[in-house]
């Protein structure tokens, strides 16, 4: 698995005119979307072997690895984000963004002057809209930016992402960032870094929006530690 600096150096050989290519970046809701059995599993699995580069952004996910015998570098799309941004990776000129409201989109200009944001708002219930995610797609692949940053969840941003690689001339690296846009603005509080260090950010999380939160991170989420107990190993057979 690739530290941050390898994805950093990576990115950073990525030009805006070179064919389309896209980050993934699984946590756990996303690893158990993706042995749900949903409608959604299928597109989102074929995104995730179509991405370029798959950097893990859970230290859950890490540890449970780690138990079955798995080592992983963690790679977080928040610290990744964030990272760009940081004067000494060169982010400059346009950069894309799909996903967030206008009011994330003015802070971000006003945060980062040097750079010319491009922004595109989906509709609500983007992963079920065609039509949507076809011009959410179009929007990345024309938008002449280097780096395209998708922050309409998962599995839209996968689908988007996925769309954007197939459609001829496109161009660019695209993100598949979540929220990170907004913990990067300040829109939404994150973590304090001890509960990061501590692999507990999901908990933040929960305590924060516990409305929106608490069917993925109570319900869905456990459904993990089942999933790491059936694992099967490289070999085929089950690792317990």
């Amino acid at each position: 698995m690739m530290t941050m600096d390898e994805v950093l150096g990576w990115l950073a050989t990525r030009g805006a005119d070179d064919p389309f290519a896209f980050v993934v970046t699984p946590n756990v809701d996303h690893l158990v979307r993706l042995h749900s059995g949903k409608p959604e599993a299928g597109p989102l699995a074929k995104a995730y072997r179509e991405a370029a580069l798959c950097v893990c952004d859970s230290r859950v996910l890490r540890r449970l690895a780690a138990w079955r015998g798995v080592e992983l570098t963690v790679v977080p799309g928040s610290d990744l984000t964030a990272a760009l941004f940081r004067a000494e990776t060169g982010l400059e000129g346009k950069v894309a963004v799909v996903g967030g409201n206008r009011r994330l989109l003015e802070t971000l200009r006003a945060q980062f002057p040097q750079l010319d944001f491009v922004q595109h708002i989906p509709p609500m219930g983007l992963a079920k809209n065609g039509a949507a995610i076809e011009e959410a797609a179009r929007f990345v692949g024309e938008a002449g930016s280097r780096l395209s940053f998708l922050a309409v969840g998962s599995p839209q941003q996968e689908l988007v992402a996925m769309r954007a690689a197939a459609m001829p001339g496109a161009c660019g690296t695209a993100l598949c960032i979540g929220a990170s846009l907004e913990f990067l603005s300040g829109d939404q509080r994150r973590a304090p870094a001890w509960m990061r260090r501590a692999g507990v950010e999901w908990l933040f999380r929960l305590l924060s929006e516990p409305k929106r939160m608490w069917r993925r991170y109570l319900v869905e989420g456990p459904k993990i530690f089942a999933l790491a107990w059936h694992w099967r190993g490289p070999n085929g057979q089950a690792e317990a």
